[in-house]
């Protein structure tokens, strides 16, 4: 029969290897993050190098991506548990990258573009260090956020998807906003769940806020391109 005090040493000493894996989990969640700008930075740069984005717009730039962003989300949930998740992980993020070549080849295409790619890229920056600084200090438990975020990203998603057809700059504007509040707010989610101890898997918390992050900087670049860019 335990004592009062070997009960309470069990469970101290669980406590502590519990926060210990929540901080593993996280610290792992920030490298492989910082480790998936590279090949995203290198599929961009290709995709320009290369013009094969230029070469996939429409219907047909849809299929591709929603075929292989999909594709590649089934394969490393499938691997995430293994050797093979980390690659699959860099493998999409590279293409990811290819996707997003057509948008940053446009921007930069502006007299100014440079500098619209780095002001897009420092506003995404300063976003995820605000949502992370604030989920190390929010106490309350966010996970009841998911559902109405993942509905809010899903309505984005097929609006977008109509916009490719409709062609409204107006549509694009407004979606591009509601992206940047409803993907920034799924950075703090995401991120408190892993400190909250949710989300286990470093793997798979680092392709949601991966998700966020890009969204977050496509749109913000998308928004800057149409009321900073110069022409001349």
């Amino acid at each position: 029969m335990n004592t009062p005090v070997q009960t309470y040493q069990t469970g101290f000493a669980y406590g502590a290897e519990t926060a210990a894996q929540r901080n593993r989990t996280l610290r792992n969640t920030y490298w492989l993050l910082a480790l998936s700008m590279v090949p995203t930075v290198l599929g961009a740069w290709v995709g320009i190098a290369t013009g094969i984005a230029s070469m996939m717009s429409g219907g047909m730039g849809l299929v591709v991506f929603m075929v292989g962003a999909f594709g590649f989300m089934f394969a490393i949930e499938k691997t995430k548990n293994s050797a093979a998740g980390v690659p699959m992980l860099l493998a999409f993020t590279f293409f990811m990258g290819l996707m997003l070549a057509r948008l940053v080849g446009t921007v930069l295409g502006l007299s100014n573009g440079a500098s619209l790619v780095m002001t897009a890229f420092a506003g995404t920056g300063a976003i995820f260090l605000g949502m992370a600084s604030l989920s190390s200090v929010i106490k309350r438990d966010l996970s009841s956020m998911g559902k109405w975020l993942f509905i809010g990203a899903i309505m984005l998603m097929v609006a977008g998807i109509a916009n490719i057809f409709l062609k409204s700059s107006a549509l694009m504007i407004t979606l591009s906003v509601l992206a940047i509040g409803i993907f920034s707010a799924f950075i703090l989610h995401d991120l408190k769940r892993v400190q909250d101890g949710h989300e286990t898997n470093y793997i798979t918390a680092t392709l949601g806020v991966y998700l966020s992050i890009y969204n977050v900087f496509q749109s913000l670049l998308m928004l800057l391109g149409i009321f900073g860019g110069r022409d001349e």
